[in-house]
């Protein structure tokens, strides 16, 4: 099929461009993703009604079946999803997650302390973000509902821990792969002076956005800092409305069954710790096998880069869902709750497969327009050295959030900063590769076409777009002060000067926020 190629034209940012602002003006994220795929499969075919369907229908078996051969990574994903649904309802029907809730309530004195073991949870999910969110949401939902939070504020809490922590770590899904790209680019750039994983290290107190969005959320946590509409969604909750009434039940993982078990922690704490623990062996496994077959040394870090996550974690929550089960047997659930649970816990992922399956689709079709690639071109146009940091941080925003995707920028970005630095600036290679993964992580954050921000919804039981808009203050002020960072960078030639700007910022939008929301509850309770 013979495609119209846009990677010189504007028309590229379009199909994206389109399904963001239906997005956000309708908030009807189905007709708001499929209508961007439409228009880029128009666009494609040049205006051809006839190939744009066919097109889309290629593009969506594609999902689950290309070149000839099952799409292992797509597949793997969704019955990961399916298995993870199952395995929370059968530890709701044993009455595992109410033993958690009611262990929480007793730990968790108040709304803070609950918000602080959200927060806290990451530590445990740091393999991956969609395992981070898919998880800890539907664990922690109900102690945060016990103490009247907000599904958007716990939607918050997930994603504002999920990428931020993935990114900024070496044994992660998102580390491996950053640093298998990192190496590429010394290899290619014939930097022999420091390894790829000691590149990585060293530029995490640079990743300006990760850091200091995980700062906001112990900020958030702390103060119960609430900006913009968070403060509306936080008010109903306090009056016992957990998300926006009016757009009805949100569709996230919400299983309904009734706990007719005895279990206690055990129940929740021995299949998640296998859940966890599993991941990273399956990781380190399907990495070796890999090596091996090439013929080279293993290593953590090669392994990593190697690895087939959606295998792991299809593997992982196999073994984990044995072990539920084998836990579950000593209970003697009645054969009601064994035929119901599992049928649930799958009805309850259908909502987030199907919106995920869309982000897919757009995906590729952005991939097609080669949105990525026009963006990336807009750095040709002679710029003074000093504001290259800023500049790539600005374009990774838009591209990731265009895209809906930080991997696919990482891609695109990080080969492009890292020849710009060598062209230009050898002392700028760490700073514009920050400034990339940055950038990336943002327009991750931000955009409602992407798959984080689906999922950290989908386990939060948030609607989606109120998850998005939410969270967007609070990208947005981390974001403007990562950029003053990155211009300070480029500027004084320091990384240390990039940092203190950046907390001088973010130090004084706190204050004033904080000043703010102190002056409404006086005036509430006056």
């Amino acid at each position: 099929m013979n495609l119209v190629q846009y990677s010189d034209s504007l028309l590229s940012v379009v199909p994206p461009l389109l399904a963001v602002v239906l997005a956000i003006t309708t908030r009807r994220v189905l007709l708001s993703l499929g209508l961007g795929i439409v228009a880029g499969a128009i666009l494609l075919n040049d205006y051809s009604p006839l190939a744009a369907l066919q097109y889309i229908i290629n593009k969506v078996v594609g999902l689950v079946w290309a070149d000839g051969a099952v799409n292992s990574g797509n597949v793997n994903m969704i019955i990961f999803m399916l298995l993870l649904g199952g395995l929370i309802s059968l530890m709701t029907a044993t009455g595992a997650t109410k033993a958690f809730a009611e262990w929480g309530v007793r730990r968790c004195k108040d709304r803070r302390s609950a918000n602080m073991l959200t927060g806290l949870m990451v530590f445990a999910f740091f393999i991956d973000d969609f395992f981070h969110s898919l998880s800890v949401g539907p664990i922690c939902r109900p102690v945060t509902d016990r103490f009247n939070i907000s599904r958007a504020k716990l939607a918050y809490l997930l994603d504002s821990t999920a990428a931020p922590v993935c990114v900024i770590t070496p044994i992660s899904s998102w580390g491996a792969y950053i640093i298998a790209i990192l190496s590429g680019i010394l290899v290619t750039n014939h930097i022999t002076d420091i390894s790829a994983i000691s590149l990585f290290v060293q530029m995490i107190p640079m990743n300006l956005y990760a850091v200091f969005t995980l700062l906001m959320v112990i900020v958030v946590i702390f103060f119960q800092l609430n900006i913009g509409p968070m403060r509306q969604h936080e008010a109903w909750a306090e009056e016992g409305k957990l998300w926006d009434e009016s757009k009805g039940h949100p569709k996230g993982l919400e299983i309904t069954t009734e706990s007719e078990g005895q279990g206690t922690m055990i129940d929740m704490v021995l299949p998640i710790l296998t859940l966890t623990v599993s991941s990273v062996i399956f990781m380190i496994i399907s990495g070796a096998e890999v090596l091996s077959a090439k013929g080279e040394a293993f290593s953590l870090i090669a392994s990593l880069e190697h690895t087939d996550l959606g295998a792991s974690l299809v593997n992982a929550s196999l073994c984990s869902l044995a072990v539920s089960i084998l836990l579950a047997l000593r209970l003697k659930l009645p054969r009601k709750t064994w035929l119901t649970a599992a049928p649930q816990g799958v009805q309850a992922m259908i909502p987030a497969i199907i919106i995920l399956l869309f982000a897919w689709t757009i995906g590729t079709v952005v991939s097609d327009m080669s949105t990525g690639q026009y963006l990336a071109s807009l750095t040709k146009g002679g710029f003074p050295t000093e504001l290259l940091p800023a500049l790539v941080f600005i374009l990774s925003c838009a591209m990731s959030f265009a895209t809906g995707t930080s991997w696919g920028t990482f891609g695109i970005m990080l080969p492009l900063a890292g020849d710009m630095a060598v062209a230009s600036d050898a002392h700028l290679l760490m700073p514009m590769l920050s400034a990339v993964l940055a950038g990336s992580v943002f327009g991750d954050h931000s955009s409602p076409i992407s798959s984080t921000s689906i999922l950290s919804a989908t386990g939060a039981g948030s609607h989606h777009m109120d998850h998005v808009m939410t969270q967007l203050p609070y990208a947005i002020t981390v974001a403007f002060g990562a950029l003053l960072g990155y211009l300070a960078m480029g500027i004084l030639s320091s990384t240390i000067a990039g940092i203190a700007v950046s907390s001088v910022w973010f130090l004084a939008c706190c204050t004033i926020h904080l000043r703010r929301h102190k002056k409404q509850l006086q005036a509430v309770t006056a």
